[in-house]
């Protein structure tokens, strides 16, 4: 279609005078201009605001998980104690909520957890349990691993400790859920 056919689709608008006068780059820049700035004249929807992050996100992994893609965290808690909660990486989700005392109580006891060995056993294909807190300052973030859960070989008695203090937390944060 040449710069005639062009013009004659848009009429006689500012689009038009500039396919006219300088082609069809220029009826394609002008149209890709209209289109990102929203300019013209179609209301541009409000942006939906992006969606909050957890809190508290728990996550269980199977012995053999490198060769499943269904894994899904087991609970995610926002900040204001709503929760989803999964028995297990295929059952539906349940929407509920943590009361703040147990959300605080875990917040202190991660902040102390992080700084504890958990050590690391030497078997390898086994399970993993995760807590991660995430608050609003993103340089608070705290990521804690268990290697191995169910194994204790070859750890010290202050290691053994350690992971139990973090199986306690799992299990508090999961057992705190209130489905609504």
């Amino acid at each position: 279609m040449g710069t005639a056919g062009v013009a004659g689709h848009f009429g006689r608008t500012a689009l038009g005078s500039a396919v006219r006068r300088h082609g069809r780059r220029a009826a394609l820049a002008a149209m890709c201009a209209v289109l990102l700035t929203g300019a013209g004249g179609f209301a541009g929807a409000e942006p939906t605001p992006p969606p909050s992050v957890a809190l508290f996100t728990l996550t269980a992994m199977p012995a053999d998980w490198q060769s499943r893609t269904d894994l899904r965290p087991v609970l995610q808690v926002q900040p204001d104690g709503r929760a989803v909660k999964r028995a297990d990486a295929g059952a539906q989700p349940v929407n509920g909520k943590v009361p703040a005392d147990v959300l605080a109580a875990a917040a202190t006891e991660v902040k102390a957890l992080v700084t504890v060995d958990m050590g690391t056993p030497d078997a390898t294909d086994k399970g993993t349990s995760i807590i991660d807190y995430m608050p609003e300052a993103r340089d608070q973030d705290l990521h804690l691993i268990v290697y191995a859960p169910e194994l204790t070989d070859g750890l010290t008695d202050e290691q053994k400790a350690s992971r139990k203090r973090f199986d306690d937390l799992f299990a508090r944060l999961l057992n705190a859920f209130v489905p609504s």
